[in-house]
């Protein structure tokens, strides 16, 4: 893009008689008015876009205003911007792969004739494909879904469909979701959603306000569509053209919902699947479960850098980013996307994975030799559905061939493995393997490309059908080459005739003005200008020399030209009926994509965690209901992969009944946010359990404790951190109580809130399950300096480090000195210590004690009530004066309970 920048005063103007420029205004104005669309005109060389388009192109991507042009003029005139084809692919893959909130759109034409020849969308990216992955591997398949909500008394049924254009699936489903749209937006991330189509009708519903929002958090691209297009009347009709198979399980799929084939009928139609011909026959469905994997929220995948980021300082930096280390040219990254999007659940599935990468782990030469064969290995996926939609050539179908005789080598490599895994090995993949590539499928692909293509001109970069192939086009080779022959001689007659050495000073020339003839230098002309004016006709007199012809050649020549149209019109032919047969392997190479990308990403975990400086650990793995969540000696494997870090393990033991509810203390930058996030990070790479919550914002909490179940992991990173210290503390408080209490998941809490820990000691002589970790440090007694440990320990923080942290943060030394005597003056007033006297001993907390625990014991489940009852208030539903009605309802409710307990007052 650098290069566009510097050079953008050399763009080519946009050059228009007033005829063509008002026909083009003509035809711009007409163009429908659309606020997301960026509209670019194809003017062979180069592009153009105008209006506000143009504005925004040479804001957004060339940074100044002095690239706009005007059209047109007075009233009429509008702004234009010219881009050169660098600069276009650029943009392309900006908006499309990158942004969230444009179309594209690109035209071609002349005056006022244009025509919209290709349409692209952050979900539908097939018409820019050639643009987007000429230089880069495809790297995730994106998803359109389409959305119905409707509200009912229970609850908002949602119907959901969805399609994946590039792998060619449907889905559908339905479910009840509640006003935070919480199994919304699990679906979004678990599916990988680009973009959603929504009714128009329920953007100026309250109701959906949050449903917008989810779309926002999850980056999805919002396209609206009138609720008439949301129809599923003739659903089924059109799904048995589309998809493979039986159309009676279809049929019935449907007809389970009473939402959701409304969700699915619009996005046959946004799609226009039913347009192209080479989609029948070649989709599949299948019902999307909710709880088939690990439940994943938009605010989890930001916590834990799941996926990469354009602020990442390098690709270490995301889980993805680390742990992609496929050989395939894109399918193998693409799934690695969606395992990291869709963990397992199943604890057999997941200890199948394990088992086979502890193979690939243990047995070195086994890994090595697979993950070179696989380096060879195309992008199958990609390569098939090109070919499936006709948009292939040879040079498609040839690299499928090149992939296929490379599966013998991996089949090899398997067959020698005989270590403990070999039978699951075998079962996995050799099995398929030789299903696979028998002599009615790979063999038989093999055998076509070996017969057909012209193996031997691969060399030259020429992908032809070979001559013997077809009796026709090998008739028409033996014609051109005679042809070639006689012409040879020609020029070796005329030669002599001229008395001139053949190619040294007489050459032959073969071009698209003339055909083939003569050429000399103008030093040899004079030499034979006599016999060139009375025996040649003289075509052009050049600085490069004299091109001349003769009634032999000129006729030799035509034959030929006639001969090679000819063979390329043959060619064209048998190349379109060789893609056609390719296409018939399609399942084949379907089914063999997806063993191959499992391998891929299975080494790739081998690979990880054989060459990693620590070694990896393998899991041990129970069910979701039983057991703990015991690391010994975890790391955050983003981090340590850092060249600067040198990474303090911890351990964290999450035991049901003593320890299941950690509360992690201690100073700012010690390591607690580390922390927690690693031990998030460490049980999605080992797929154990749902990291389906992770709070750090306050408008985060409602959903979450909405959607979280006794089967997630909540992961808490300062909550509160945004409000007054008392609204933080009780909020804080009343949270703890009710994940604790109702939810019963295992939670990591990091606050600044010391007075948490208390509620490790709430109820004396019963397990609460609640147990107190801080992250360590030290002070050194002369010199007061901080050095951070990051070690996490048994037990509350024993003092406070923030003004020892704004030294270790080089604050001035004067507000530092400011700080301690504020801070000593203020030491014997805090009142928001609520610890018991055992308690106090225990955890070291230096605040004084306000109120007695038996004020706390009954305050605090007030305030959690008074805390859910606001919650429940259907705002949205209420006018101002009723709701403050009721706001102020509930707040004197609390105010009279608050009379005889001091705890409450605090906390009003």
């Amino acid at each position: 893009m650098d290069g566009d920048l510097q050079d953008h005063n050399k763009l080519p103007e946009l050059k228009l008689d007033a005829k063509q420029a008002q026909g083009f205004l003509t035809f711009f104005k007409k163009l429908p008015n659309d606020a997301k669309a960026v509209r670019f005109f194809d003017r062979r060389d180069y592009f153009t876009a105008h209006g506000e388009n143009a504005s925004f192109i040479a804001n957004t991507y060339y940074h100044t205003t002095t690239v706009l042009k005007q059209i047109g003029n007075g009233l009429d005139a509008i702004c234009s911007v010219s881009v050169s084809k660098n600069m276009f692919e650029t943009i392309v893959r900006d908006l499309l792969l990158e942004r969230i909130d444009h179309s594209l759109e690109l035209y071609e034409g002349s005056g006022s004739n244009w025509r919209l020849i290709k349409r692209g969308t952050p979900g539908n990216l097939n018409s820019f494909e050639d643009i987007l992955y000429a230089k880069n591997d495809m790297q995730d398949s994106p998803v359109i879904v389409a959305i119905i909500p409707n509200f009912r008394e229970a609850g908002c049924t949602v119907g959901l469909g969805y399609v994946d254009l590039a792998k060619r699936v449907l889905g559908i489903t339905e479910f009840l979701d509640d006003n935070h749209f919480t199994n919304v937006e699990s679906a979004l991330v678990s599916l990988g959603c680009k973009e959603c189509v929504l009714p128009t009708e329920i953007t100026k519903s309250s109701e959906c306000k949050p449903l917008y929002d989810v779309m926002s958090k999850c980056g999805v691209m919002v396209t609206e569509r009138k609720k008439a297009e949301f129809k599923g009347r003739d659903l089924t009709q059109d799904l048995g053209r589309l998809i493979k198979g039986s159309n009676e399980p279809v049929r019935d799929l449907v007809s389970a919902f009473e939402f959701a084939p409304m969700a699915l009928g619009v996005l046959l139609s946004y799609a226009e699947l039913l347009s192209d011909e080479n989609n029948y026959g070649n989709y599949t469905i299948g019902q999307y479960n909710l709880n088939s994997y690990m439940r994943l929220d938009s605010a989890a995948m930001r916590a834990l850098n799941v996926m990469e980021s354009k602020t990442d300082a390098n690709k270490n930096f995301s889980l993805f980013g680390l742990m992609n280390r496929t050989c395939t040219a894109g399918m193998g990254k693409r799934l690695l996307h969606m395992w990291l999007k869709q963990p397992l659940l199943d604890v057999k599935e997941i200890n199948t994975r394990l088992d086979l990468v502890q193979a690939f782990v243990e047995d070195t030469a086994f890994r090595q030799d697979l993950r070179q064969y696989l380096k060879r290995i195309c992008d199958i996926e990609r390569m098939t559905r090109i070919i499936e939609k006709r948009r292939a050539s040879l040079l498609h179908v040839v690299k499928l061939y090149q992939s296929s005789i490379r599966f013998p080598y991996i089949k090899s490599a398997m067959e020698r493995y005989d270590g403990q895994f070999a039978s699951l090995v075998k079962e996995r993949f050799m099995d398929r393997f030789d299903y696979l590539s028998n002599d009615d499928h790979l063999n038989k692909f093999i055998g076509l490309v070996e017969v057909s293509v012209d193996l031997d001109q691969l060399e030259n970069g020429e992908y032809m059908i070979s001559p013997g192939y077809d009796s026709q086009l090998s008739d028409l080779k033996n014609e051109q080459e005679s042809l070639e022959q006689q012409i040879h001689k020609l020029h070796k007659q005329t030669a002599d005739d001229l008395d001139l050495a053949i190619d040294k000073a007489l050459k032959m020339d073969k071009g698209t003005q003339f055909g083939h003839v003569f050429r000399i230098t103008k030093k040899e002309e004079p030499k034979v200008r006599k016999k060139l004016n009375t025996h040649f006709i003289i075509l052009e007199t050049r600085k490069d020399g004299v091109k001349f012809t003769n009634t032999k050649l000129k006729k030799l020549g035509d034959q030929y030209q006639k001969v090679l149209e000819e063979y390329k019109s043959c060619q064209k032919e048998l190349v379109a009926r060789v893609v056609a047969t390719a296409a018939t392997f399609s399942e084949v190479f379907e089914d063999l994509a997806k063993l191959l990308s499992e391998l891929d990403v299975l080494l790739s975990f081998a690979d990880l965690a054989a060459s990693s400086p620590t070694p990896y650990t393998r899991p041990d793995i129970t069910e979701s209901d039983t057991g703990d969540i015991i690391l010994e000696g975890s790391r955050h494997p983003c981090v340590e992969a850092q060249d600067w870090v040198n990474f303090i393990p911890n351990d964290c033991k999450l035991v049901r009944g003593e320890s299941w509810f950690q509360i992690i203390t201690g100073p700012n930058m010690g390591g607690k946010s580390t922390f927690i996030r690693q031990v998030g990070v460490n049980i999605l790479m080992a797929q154990l359990r749902g990291v389906s919550t992770f709070m750090q914002e306050m408008l985060e909490t409602a959903s979450i404790l909405k959607g979280a179940t006794d089967k997630s992991l909540i992961i808490i990173d300062e909550l509160g951190r945004g409000t007054s210290t008392y609204d933080g503390f009780g909020l804080a408080w009343a949270i703890c109580e009710h994940l604790v209490e109702v939810i019963k998941a295992p939670t990591l809490f990091a606050t600044h809130f010391h007075e948490l820990t208390a509620l490790a000691h709430e109820n004396s002589g019963q397990p609460s399950g609640i147990a107190n970790y801080h992250v360590s440090a030290h002070i050194d007694s002369s010199s007061r300096k901080l050095t951070m440990l990051y070690k996490v320990e048994a037990g509350a923080c024993d003092q406070s480090f923030g003004i020892h942290v704004a030294e270790f943060a080089n604050f001035p030394e004067s507000v530092v000195s400011l700080a301690r005597e504020k801070a000593a003056e203020l030491e014997d007033f805090s009142p928001l210590s609520i610890v018991s006297n055992e308690a106090e001993q225990e955890a070291g907390c230096k605040r004084k004690k306000p109120s007695e625990s038996d004020d706390m014991a009954i305050g605090a489940p007030r305030a959690r009530q008074f805390l859910k009852d606001f919650s429940e208030l259907p705002l949205d539903k209420m006018d101002l004066k009723q709701a403050l009605q009721e706001v102020k309802r509930l707040k004197n409710e609390l105010q009279d309970d608050a009379s005889n307990c001091k705890w409450l007052q605090q906390f009003l």
